[in-house]
């Protein structure tokens, strides 16, 4: 009896796993029936459903060893002993015989109350789960048909009467269609026969249309966004070839033989432009530099694409040399490495250029960029590349000097500003643990150039015409020779120090200054104050007493910023350079030049009348002014509230008619763009036309149209609405009065 109970509990376990394989199955049949609407569809989910589940949960390979495990495993009755109710007695000792019964006695109130492990919960809820998917894929697919996003065009030719027509008349019927799209040659692309009036093509492809007719027509047009062009008879049918310019829409009317008018739907023309060529250049820099002693070279691989194929490629190169106006330029047209594959709509080209070819020397900058032509006649596009520079550096240094013999200013053509100078200087600090040390003090010395420069260049506002003026902290000639007499060794950081403490010029100025020859007070000049001595450095300047002093102090603190460079320590010359700046800056503001501003003048006030309180003759000033605004598609939004009225039951009258067109004028100017996207609203505008077609279905369905293509309205400015009152009123009239 043992034995049985396990078989029963194995049974039922694999019952409960069947169960769980049919429950997921049965949503997945849900979801591929709501999805499609199709019983196949939902009978192969199913049945694709069940054996993916079944291939999972494998009900069929659950053995005994796994049911004993779990029986003794959940049943404390079983003393982990219900395995030997699978064994035969024979095989079983006293003992075990004895444990068998125990178990037995156990088993029967307790096995049948076991309930398997399953997990029906969960698969009931992945069930019901893909069946709402299922739902609402079913639901989008059906919203998406009534309002699709892009408006479904007719895929052939179809005539429609303009008016109604006599039962018994026979109506011409379109028997042939063909038109043919003959692109551009460069373009590479074959000749296209469809029916299908919606054209796509290139810019300047030639269409043709040719149209037969069952029944004799007459007067057959096209009306191309209101230009109306005929159609030749030729052949028993009606032919026409355009060009292809603009993308637009375009619709075919013709009379029957008892002048019944008959007109077809709008269809679209898009022109698509041809692009110009895309230019990239890889791994290149936009500014290389070269040392005159080094390998000057650039390795330029270019990658070139275009939609219709690549006519050509070259590198133009302008080498300059000289400096100031006596600069000359050469330009070169260098061609890429190999034969260039015309037509091809992608190329990877490759040139070394060598600086040396190109005859540059020390000083000598190169400009160059890749221009790229395209296969478009007769005009092809034309791209270009950014430009690129290659600079070989000079080995000439220009300097301040003034000989014996030779008293010309060597002012080089170009100096760095001060806020320059703490960029480099910023970032030399920044590279100097990747600098080797030799480049670091070149670097360093000569942004202290930089900066001796410039501070020889505003002191020329100070009246310093010459380098041999005694600068900040140097030591006069009175003081060498005595140092010399003495025997002492000479300080040769005495040219960049800048020493506040010590007998330097400044002091010797003031005291030879202030004692005369004979050692006595130097008699002041009455008209000191009011002369411009040029002679003197600190006189023959035009600023101003204070200018003139902030000015001596950037000098000053110039010194000590190129000193501090020249000894290789640039991160003690910034907070100099920082100093210098501030005080230059404060020189500029301090010398602008600030012009009146035009505008109202107002009329002097009589002193009299003032701080009076006295405003009987003051009137208030008052302005209306009203502006025209001017609302975008403001036709096709009255033609929104329009369609409201009709449908509500209101009368189709001629201004509607007027109305629908100038909303229709108005769209097609965006048509134009984008044709696709307001070609059913045209189309439904213009069958309004139609005494046939003025049904409230239609009203609704254009309305729908106008609202999906219109933009937001702008923001018209205007007066605020504000909470008003009568109290309000009357406090604001008593301030009236008062005033």
């Amino acid at each position: 009896m043992g034995d049985k109970r396990l078989n029963d509990f194995k049974r039922r376990w694999q019952q409960m796993q069947y169960t769980e394989c049919a429950l997921y199955a049965v949503g997945v049949a849900g979801l591929f029936y709501l999805a499609s609407q199709s019983f196949y569809l939902g009978f192969l989910g199913f049945v694709v459903g069940m054996a993916v589940a079944l291939l999972l949960f494998k009900p069929w390979k659950l053995s005994a060893e796994q049911t004993v495990a779990y029986v003794d495993a959940h049943v404390p009755e079983a003393g982990y002993s219900s395995g030997l109710l699978m064994l035969p007695q024979s095989e079983l000792s006293n003992l075990s015989k004895l444990q068998r019964y125990r178990v037995e006695t156990q088993l029967d109130a307790v096995l049948t109350k076991l309930k398997p492990p399953h997990q029906l919960p969960m698969a009931a809820m992945a069930m019901f789960g893909l069946i709402m998917i299922g739902l609402a894929i079913q639901f989008m697919l059906k919203e998406f048909q009534q309002n699709p996003k892009t408006p479904s065009t007719p895929q052939n030719i179809q005539f429609a009467p303009l008016d109604s027509v006599e039962t018994n008349t026979a109506i011409p019927k379109l028997s042939s269609t063909k038109i043919i799209i003959n692109q551009p040659d460069y373009t590479g692309i074959a000749i296209i026969s469809t029916e299908n009036p919606n054209i796509s093509a290139v810019t300047g492809t030639v269409i043709s249309w040719q149209l037969e007719f069952d029944g004799e027509v007459s007067n057959v047009q096209m009306d191309r966004m209101g230009e109306l062009f005929s159609l030749t008879k030729r052949n028993g049918g009606f032919i026409l070839s355009q060009t292809l310019e603009a993308s637009g829409f375009y619709s075919f009317s013709f009379e029957g033989a008892n002048g019944n008018k008959f007109v077809t739907d709008l269809y679209s023309m898009e022109a698509i432009e041809d692009q110009a060529p895309l230019v990239e250049i890889d791994g290149l820099d936009q500014y290389s530099y070269f040392e005159y002693n080094e390998v000057k070279q650039l390795p330029l691989n270019t990658k070139v694409s275009d939609d219709f194929g690549i006519n050509g490629a070259y590198i133009v190169a302008t080498v300059s040399k000289g400096s100031g106006e006596s600069v000359k330029f050469r330009e070169e047209t260098i061609r890429f490495d190999g034969t260039l594959s015309k037509g091809k709509k992608q190329l990877q080209l490759k040139k070394l250029l060598d600086l040396d070819k190109l005859k540059m020397d020390p000083g000598d900058e190169l400009y160059f960029y890749v221009e790229a032509l395209d296969n478009k006649i007769p005009s092809p596009n034309i791209s270009r590349s950014e430009t690129y520079f290659a600079v070989i550096r000079d080995t000439i240094t220009d300097d301040f000097a003034v000989e014996s013999t030779l008293g010309v200013d060597q002012m080089p053509d170009y100096f760095r500003s001060q806020r320059q100078l703490i960029i480099d200087t910023e970032k030399l600090i920044k590279d100097k643990p990747n600098l080797p040390e030799k480049d670091f003090k070149f670097k360093s010395n000569e942004l202290g150039f930089d900066q001796k420069s410039l501070r020889l260049k505003y002191g020329q506002f100070m009246g310093d015409e010459t380098e041999l003026q005694a600068a900040p902290g140097q030591v006069s000639s009175v003081e060498s020779e005595h140092e010399g007499e003495e025997g002492e060794e000479k300080d040769l950081l005495d040219a960049y120090s800048h020493k506040h403490d010590s007998d330097n010029e400044h002091n010797l100025v003031e005291e030879h200054e202030g004692h005369n020859e004979e050692g006595g007070e130097e008699e002041e000049d009455p008209l000191h104050d009011y002369l411009h001595n040029h002679d003197d450095p600190e006189e023959s300047t035009l600023f101003e007493k204070s200018l003139k002093a902030k000015l001596r102090d950037a000098l000053s603190i110039m010194w000590d910023a190129e000193l501090y460079l020249r000894l290789y320590q640039p991160e003690k010359s910034l907070p100099y350079q920082y100093k210098a700046l501030k005080i230059i800056q404060e020189i500029k503001n301090s010398a602008r030049i600030y012009v009146h501003r035009i505008g109202f003048d107002p009329p002097p006030i009589k002193e009299e009348k003032r701080l009076t309180g006295n405003i009987e003759t003051i009137t208030n000033f008052d302005k209306k002014q009203e502006f025209d605004h001017q609302m975008s598609f403001a036709s096709s939004r009255k033609t929104v509230s329009r369609l409201e009225q009709l449908i509500q039951g209101s009368n189709f009258t001629e201004m509607d008619r007027v109305l629908f067109q100038d909303a229709g004028n108005e769209l097609a100017k965006k048509a134009v763009e984008e044709p696709l996207k307001y070609l059913k609203v045209l189309q439904g505008l213009r069958d309004l036309d139609k005494s046939v077609n003025r049904t409230r279905e239609n009203y609704t369905q254009v309305q729908k149209g106008l609202l999906s293509v219109l933009p937001q309205v702008e923001n018209n400015p205007g007066k605020m609405e504000q909470y008003d009152d009568e109290i309000n009123r009357l406090f604001i009239n008593e301030l009236g009065k008062n005033d």
